[in-house]
């Protein structure tokens, strides 16, 4: 009996079939589940389960009302049917290299589940001597100040260029906190520091959501969220949840994604104290959870909201420093990228325009995503040579930042460009691609 973690393999005469070759070099997914269907005997209901897609979502691809674009559906796609990666302009896949030749994952094994009752038991939790050190400094509130000061500057860094290099510092200080937990009684200070913790086991989990290494991501963020428990703070726990419905929206999860951020805007609720900007904040990714459903009413309902909660912040709110980052361009870019999930281009195009000449120009990653954003509406209404000049622009945001999220993106326009490859200005495009990006241009398929 063959086992369940090793797919059947199709025909060899289905893969080597030319209009199968043709559908998946262009990634056009209508035909190739079709051709599986037909030639394979690979029904509906096996395809959504071995692709972890919904029937539905099957369904509608089949019928040639959805398009499947995002990189992690096409890789699961790629492994679920065992298409070779070659044919769908992938790297090799893992699984067709022999075991005895495989070095190395690309993912870095996923620690144990932190003990519940111990918020020291972390991911990876080795003992960083040189932090050790320093455990005996005395704890105050200019220590909490200098702690929170230091994430504050975290976040700048990772707006800039990325988390990639900024993580083992992160994480080190987050070993360190957590060491200064074991030792003190509780006290305001220490409930001070608990907070500290799940600051920093949260941007943790977002350097590695940034980086698409999933796994590690939910575990710091699943850290966080228990860290935050501790000392009952709802906001930072509905704060936490929103990040994980952000991610389950890139995994193509949007029902996951929907029930996190239903579960963050209860625990907003509830909390004392939560801000407009918060709620504005979770309801505008509800409307990303309701867009990648598809379901128009239901993100035109959780835009308004969003809109209708910022309308009602003051000067004097108490807003939580992670929030400050939700200023009126990014509602405004937000409400752009909702529509642009639920395909209304026009729309999208004129928010986010709008957004990306008001907005903060040393946010290298939020400019590229969002003039990638651009350029997808823009091509989406067969405005060819805007959207390629969008996308130029939008290299050299993309170059001075590192970040996979930021490469998604990239790789996503560049195969909607596909129909229009011989067009002069899509050639200057990826020439200029291939100058100010050669590792990941190096990367995408011809």
């Amino acid at each position: 009996m063959p086992q369940p973690s090793r797919p059947q393999e199709l025909p060899a005469g289905l893969l080597t079939n030319p209009e199968m070759i043709r559908a998946c070099r262009v990634r056009d997914f209508t035909r190739v589940f079709r051709l599986v269907k037909a030639k394979a005997g690979i029904y509906p209901s096996m395809i959504a389960r071995r692709c972890d897609l919904t029937p539905s979502r099957v369904g509608e691809v089949i019928a040639g009302r959805r398009q499947l674009l995002h990189m992690d559906v096409i890789e699961r796609i790629a492994d679920g049917l065992r298409i070779p990666g070659h044919m769908l302009g992938l790297a090799r896949r893992p699984w067709e290299t022999p075991a005895a030749l495989v070095v190395t994952d690309r993912e870095v094994p996923q620690a144990p589940e932190p003990d519940r009752q111990a918020p020291e038991s972390l991911p990876s939790p080795d003992v960083d001597s040189i932090l050790a050190l320093t455990q005996q400094t005395g704890l105050s509130a200019a220590t909490l100040e200098a702690f929170r000061s230091s994430i504050e500057d975290y976040w700048r860094r990772d707006d800039q260029h990325g988390g990639e290099a900024l993580r083992p510092a992160i994480v080190g200080q987050l070993r360190h906190v957590v060491g200064l937990l074991k030792e003190s009684r509780r006290t305001p200070i220490q409930n001070g520091l608990y907070g500290v913790a799940a600051e920093l086991a949260r941007l943790t989990g977002w350097t590695y959501f940034d980086a698409r290494q999933y796994n590690q991501a939910r575990a710091y963020f699943t850290e966080a969220l228990k860290l935050s428990k501790e000392i009952g703070d709802g906001q930072f726990m509905a704060n936490v949840l929103a990040c994980m419905s952000l991610q389950a929206t890139y995994q193509d999860k949007p029902a996951d994604s929907l029930a996190l951020v239903t579960a963050a805007q209860d625990h907003a609720r509830s909390a004392r104290g939560t801000t407009p900007r918060v709620l504005s904040m979770l309801s505008m990714r509800e409307a990303f959870a309701h867009a990648s459903l598809g379901n128009q009413i239901s993100t035109h309902g959780a835009i308004s909201e969003a809109h209708h909660q910022f309308e009602r912040i003051q000067p004097s709110d108490p807003d939580p420093l992670w929030v400050s980052y939700f200023d009126e361009p990014k509602l405004i870019v937000d409400t752009g990228i909702a529509h642009g999930r639920l395909g209304e281009a026009t729309t999208a195009e004129r928010l986010i325009a709008d957004a990306l000449r008001r907005e903060n120009r040393t946010n290298h990653r939020g400019r590229a995503f969002h003039a990638f954003w651009l350029a997808r509406t823009q091509l989406d209404q067969g405005k060819l040579e805007q959207a390629c000049h969008t996308a130029t622009q939008a290299l050299e945001s993309a170059s001075a930042v590192t970040s996979e999220r930021v490469t998604g993106h990239l790789r996503e326009f560049y195969d909607q460009l596909v129909p229009h490859r011989c067009e002069p200005v899509a050639l200057a495009f990826e020439a200029r691609l291939r100058e100010v990006l050669p590792p990941v241009s190096g990367s995408l398929h011809p």
